[in-house]
């Protein structure tokens, strides 16, 4: 036993050297086997060639040179009988082309207009307006005159509420004849405000497009000057009013409103004063109608549906000895 100890270490180091060994000459004739062999040079990559387009190329050509095949041809469209009797129907060709591809194929310096001899295009008339365009046949000046009322002037008056800056603006309209039937009286339902709070309350509040929905509005002194007569844009244009709960009588009725809650108290001296005045200029301003002046009534006198405007205390008796029919 202390034999094979004492061989042992050294028998394997010896087995262990003579594997070594044995490696490394099979590795030494392997090297000797392998050839060197260069590493490859890149070859550079080729340049990709753009992707054919879709579209081909576009090249003017003479109409007689282009291929019937250039253009597919027009759809056939059957006219309705209107159509067919405003425009006869061209004779067909033998290779149709569209429009479209006609204009295409001609160069912008070969395109010419229409040719006088082409038949011009009939048109219709309805009540004084042909079916292709706006044009609307108008009066003559002279003609159109005869439907205005000419404004009366202040003549020897003198008027404290009524401005020249007012009855200026109140004499340019252009007032048609035979319109204005009634002027109809108001009050705000508020103590104060004026035209432009009122305006701006019409107009994005109520959703009115054309704004304020009288055509005069009176101050109490409050947002504007005591007596003060504003003018509303429906006078100046001449537009219906929106005050009365109907589109008939918006039509032929002067709206008036002055600033005030007169289910509560009076309206002032000066808004009684400046109505006086603008009525009585009003009525003269648009002449007669049916042979007497415009009527006179406070706005629950005349609207279709029941409202206490202008007001319980407004005194309506006052209104109609002022103004009689």
């Amino acid at each position: 036993m202390l034999f094979f100890l004492a061989l042992g270490p050294n028998h394997g180091a010896t087995q262990q050297t003579d594997e070594e060994k044995r490696l490394r000459e099979l590795f030494l004739k392997s090297r000797q086997k392998m050839e060197i062999v260069q590493s490859p040079t890149p070859s550079p990559k080729p340049t990709p060639s753009p992707a054919p387009s879709p579209l081909r190329p576009f090249h003017y050509a003479s109409p007689e040179t282009a291929s019937p095949k250039s253009a597919p041809p027009s759809p056939t469209v059957r006219p309705s009988p209107t159509q067919a009797e405003e425009v006869p129907s061209p004779t067909p060709s033998p290779q149709p082309k569209s429009v479209a591809s006609q204009a295409a194929a001609t160069p912008p310096t070969q395109r010419e207009s229409p040719s006088p001899t082409a038949r011009k295009k009939k048109h219709w008339f309805f009540f004084g307006r042909r079916d292709d365009d706006s044009i609307v046949v108008q009066k003559s000046g002279a003609e159109a005159q005869k439907d205005l009322v000419p404004a009366p002037g202040g003549g020897d008056v003198r008027w404290q509420y009524l401005t020249p800056g007012i009855r200026k603006a109140i004499d340019d309209a252009r007032v048609a004849r035979n319109r204005w039937k009634y002027i109809i009286v108001h009050n705000s339902g508020t103590r104060q405000g004026n035209a432009r709070i009122f305006d701006y309350y019409h107009r994005y509040v109520r959703r009115m497009p054309n704004g304020l929905a009288y055509h005069f509005v009176i101050g109490n002194g409050t947002s504007s000057g005591n007596g003060q007569i504003e003018i509303g844009n429906r006078w100046v244009r001449q537009l219906n009013g929106g005050h009365v709960h109907s589109d008939y009588l918006n039509y032929i009725s002067i709206g008036i409103c002055l600033v005030g809650d007169f289910n509560r108290d009076l309206p002032t001296k000066a808004e009684y004063e400046a109505l006086d005045e603008l009525i009585r200029y009003l009525r003269r301003r648009v002449g007669k109608v049916d042979d007497h002046y415009s009527i006179v009534r406070g706005h629950k006198e005349i609207n279709p549906r029941p409202t206490d405007c202008p007001g319980n205390r407004f005194p309506l008796n006052w209104l109609h000895r002022s103004f009689p029919d």
